[in-house]
């Protein structure tokens, strides 16, 4: 077997875990399976993650990890903030309509780590991480458009933790396209209309005598 930095095992581990809870479940993934899974031996994993608990929150940072980075990539300056918000919540749904089984995989994590004695605390880190993100892509949006919130960006970004993680989970159930479409619209609108421009800072050159 190659070796290879621990970071990088992790990440190649923590990638298959994602495929085999995706196609069997939480519950019945076990860490032999993954291990398979990901073409190492059983050590490897141990080697890896001391926890069941250590790879589940791995897994939750890196399928958030998935879609921040292509919704980065497409919140980049367009004619209108209004249009750069909408290719925004574009790049997330087609994540979701790319790869449903993970992002089902999700809600899955969060009733198991509910449920799980001990396992309480992932829930809890997986819906502040969804928040986290929301804030973040908020002020990218913000800094890169010269704009300001009329709300606090953490009660945006939880609306819209809130708003996102609904939808999915009833385009996941329904498969109504059409519906989360025009759902996105509205909410870009309402997104749009929170947002002004920011105020021009003063400058602090001296004054000439």
């Amino acid at each position: 077997m190659a070796r290879m930095p621990l970071a990088q095992r992790r990440r190649q581990l923590t990638e298959a875990a994602i495929r085999a809870m995706a196609r069997d479940g939480v519950p019945r993934t076990t860490t032999r399976s993954i291990a398979a899974e990901a073409g190492v031996s059983l050590s490897v994993f141990h080697y890896c993650f001391d926890s069941k608990q250590a790879l589940l929150e791995s897994v939750i940072e890196t399928i958030t990890d998935h879609y921040l980075t292509v919704v980065k990539e497409a919140i980049r300056p367009r004619t209108t903030l209004r249009e750069t918000v909408r290719a925004g919540f574009q790049a997330y749904w087609d994540h979701v309509r790319t790869h449903p089984a993970e992002h089902m995989l999700t809600y899955e994590l969060t009733q198991y780590a509910l449920r799980e004695p001990g396992f309480e605390h992932l829930a809890r880190r997986q819906h502040e991480l969804y928040c986290a993100t929301y804030a973040e892509l908020l002020e990218e949006v913000c800094l890169r458009m010269g704009a300001g919130l009329s709300v606090p960006v953490p009660v945006l970004a939880r609306y819209l933790a809130a708003m996102t993680d609904g939808l999915t989970l009833n385009f996941l159930v329904l498969g109504d396209t059409a519906a989360a479409a025009a759902i996105l619209d509205m909410v870009s609108d309402h997104v749009a209309g929170l947002v002004h421009e920011a105020p021009v800072q003063p400058s602090r050159a001296p004054l000439l005598p």
